[in-house]
């Protein structure tokens, strides 16, 4: 378990002056747990947020009695990503917690290998465990997925044993379906149009030094007397 130290603070103090020296302000809370302002040095912060996330145990001391907790959420500078906030989830002894835990890919698909799509559905499932057995993550193992169609579902996931699954049994995790290589249509042949006066198949071509005929003159209008 990851332990962390922290301090007990005036919520009146100012955050910004905290932030100035390194420190970031924070705040536990729980069921049986009343908001409590504390304050934890930012580089140990940052260090147990990495190792951490918000689905292992953090144990908080230095404020009162030890206190089994979850990073709950946290707030971050837009610009540097430094931490500026940090709420943390104090769990009751004895009662298992519904959380969700992110899924971990592990292997590569038989089906992959043989030029088939891979289709993740989900990357989270929710379950409800005891905190001392908080998985970091759940694995889904892709060597299982042969052929067009293998499928894994969110019950076919190993949990800790004191673990109840509280996803959908049914709903599938990951699938593999067929790659189809898409068929490209070729245009239609343009057909060139016809010049006037070209020479049409068939026809006889003017004998030499014979002229054509001139195109057939309008109709002259009779005079009106």
């Amino acid at each position: 378990m990851i332990t962390l130290a922290v301090k007990e603070r005036n919520a009146k103090e100012s955050t910004e002056a905290l932030r100035k020296k390194g420190v970031v302000p924070a705040v536990f809370y729980g069921p049986k747990e009343d908001a409590t302002a504390i304050s934890i040095d930012g580089l140990k912060l940052d260090r147990v947020w990495k190792e951490a996330g918000e689905t292992t145990l953090v144990k908080l001391t230095g404020a009162g009695d030890e206190k089994d907790t979850l990073i709950h959420d946290v707030q971050f500078h837009p610009v540097t990503g430094s931490i500026l906030h940090a709420d943390f989830y104090v769990l009751e002894k004895g009662k298992k917690v519904k959380i969700k835990i992110p899924l971990e890919f592990v292997g590569v698909a038989p089906a992959e290998k043989l030029g088939h799509i891979v289709v993740k559905a989900l990357h989270e499932v929710e379950i409800e465990v005891a905190p001392a057995e908080l998985p970091h993550h759940l694995e889904v193992d892709m060597s299982k997925l042969e052929n067009v169609g293998d499928h894994i579902t969110a019950s076919q996931i190993p949990l800790p044993p004191s673990a109840e699954l509280k996803t959908g049994a049914d709903e599938i995790v990951v699938s593999i379906v067929e790659f189809k290589e898409e068929k490209i249509e070729e245009p239609a042949a343009v057909v060139p149009a016809e010049i006037i006066g070209e020479k049409k198949e068939g026809e006889a071509a003017p004998a030499e030094g014979a002229e054509t005929a001139p195109a057939k003159a309008p109709a002259k209008e009779d005079k009106k007397s």
